[in-house]
């Protein structure tokens, strides 16, 4: 089997989930670090640099369909931008392992709480 292929296949597959708004990039990065054998920390790497294009599709698409809040987005962007500069120079600084369990239970959380969810009634 082709070296390419497994890698193109999961790519494909996240990238399907990550339109349907399902999480495509953890998912991701949890096919990377299981089954492939990347490197915790390159793997993140490799996510982060999977989420800009993956990112700026669904934006398109959401603009286009009206479902964006442009006062919302005007007040959210520079403060997300900055809280995330922040917490990359913090965690460059930490030990990865530090954050290898809190993680994990973190995507444990949240996959437990979408399948716990319920289902609002549309009015």
């Amino acid at each position: 089997m082709k070296a390419w292929l497994i890698p193109f296949l999961l790519g494909a597959g996240t990238g399907i989930l990550s339109a349907w708004g399902v999480g495509g990039g953890t998912l991701l990065l949890l096919f990377m670090t299981l089954l492939l054998g990347v490197d915790q920390t390159e793997a993140q790497g490799i996510n982060l640099l999977y989420f800009l294009p993956t990112a700026a599709v669904s934006l398109r698409c959401h603009c286009k369909n009206g479902y964006l809040n442009t006062a919302v987005l005007k007040a959210a962007a520079p403060v997300g931008t900055v809280c995330a500069l922040i917490a990359a120079l913090i965690s460059s600084s930490v030990d990865i392992a530090l954050f290898r369990k809190p993680f994990g239970l973190f995507l444990l959380y949240a996959g437990v709480s979408m399948l716990l969810q319920k289902k609002k009634a549309h009015a």
